[in-house]
């Protein structure tokens, strides 16, 4: 079987992929396109080269392994037609983005934007409207993996703990969970409003002027899923109005955000440009996943992390 990989893991890892008995390829992803010796593959493992590659003319292509966790680069209609698999990279970042949901979530309790602006400017002064995290809610819309580990950090500090997702099930270091039918009710409850949930058809501006006057005037957001699950807009009424206290935004409407974006000025906007799922251990933890898949693959046993891609996740 022939694997094509866009990313280089080294020498050390694709060798272990070779010893699977696999065939293997390297094309760089940013530079990629449609050429002879690829259009046999089987198996292809990337991130987004479909701008550039045409799936449609790789003729064996059986299974898709991404190293995203979101699918919405995917050409679904090709992949529908033809029957592709597409594999995911879910819980691969978990951690990383658990950890930059707790740090976001204390510096806009916090106000470290101002802090760190005043030390810059050299201007020693005390800021008595910082808030305590402690006997605070914080609702999830969505309970994936990422969520869960954000969970798992979040019960340390004394907090009530809310999840909604699409049924309303239990999830570990969730005190409850609703369903997404229940959305409005639970998020009057939120002091910290955590989006994690995939981005769909359904979920596009999930989060709308609508539903955010609903909030406590002293909550916060935070977004680490995509920029669309919000109205761009009407969250920036929302902060310079003040019906919430703040926001960190790791993801947009459009990327990258555009320098005329009203985002940039406001002070109780936290921004990083996609950044929440860094650490140094991306690269083992992604090459991970996917050897095991690859490794189930040749062996015939079933992938982890199939996407059901009517559904999005």
């Amino acid at each position: 079987m022939k694997v094509l990989f866009t990313y280089d893991y080294g020498p050390e890892k694709m060798n272990k992929v070779i010893d699977l008995g696999y065939e293997l390829v390297y094309k760089y992803e940013g530079t990629i396109t449609n050429t002879l010796d690829i259009e046999d593959i089987d198996i292809l493992v990337c991130y987004n080269p479909f701008q550039r590659l045409d799936i449609s003319k790789l003729y064996n292509l059986k299974w898709i392994q991404l190293s995203s966790i979101g699918i919405d680069q995917v050409p679904k209609e090709i992949v529908l037609e033809r029957g592709i698999t597409v594999t995911n990279n879910k819980s691969g970042y978990s951690i990383p983005i658990g950890e930059w949901i707790v740090l976001k979530t204390l510096e806009l309790l916090k106000n470290s934007k101002r802090f760190y602006k005043n030390q810059e400017e050299k201007i020693y002064k005390l800021d008595t409207s910082l808030l305590e995290l402690y006997n605070k809610t914080i609702v999830f819309i969505g309970t994936g993996s990422i969520a869960v580990e954000a969970a798992k950090r979040f019960s340390g500090f004394g907090v009530k703990i809310l999840g909604i997702n699409t049924s309303g099930r239990n999830v570990e270091y969730f005190d409850k969970c609703y369903s997404i039918d229940e959305i409005d009710d639970v998020i009057k409850q939120a002091d910290v409003l955590v989006l994690s949930i995939p981005s769909t058809e359904k979920t596009y501006h999930l989060i709308n002027k609508e539903n955010i006057k609903l909030l406590k005037r002293n909550s916060v957001i935070v977004n680490i899923s995509r920029g669309n699950i919000i109205k761009e807009d009407d969250l920036v009424d929302a902060l310079k109005e003040g019906i919430i206290a703040g926001a960190a935004l790791d993801v947009f409407e459009t990327e990258p955000l555009p320098k005329d974006s009203p985002l940039w000025e406001l002070e109780n906007v936290i921004i990083t440009p996609h950044n929440s799922w860094i650490s140094e251990m991306r690269n083992e933890r992604r090459f991970n996943i996917i050897y095991e898949n690859l490794k189930r693959y040749v062996n015939g046993e079933p992938l982890k992390n199939i996407v059901n891609i009517i559904k999005g996740y």
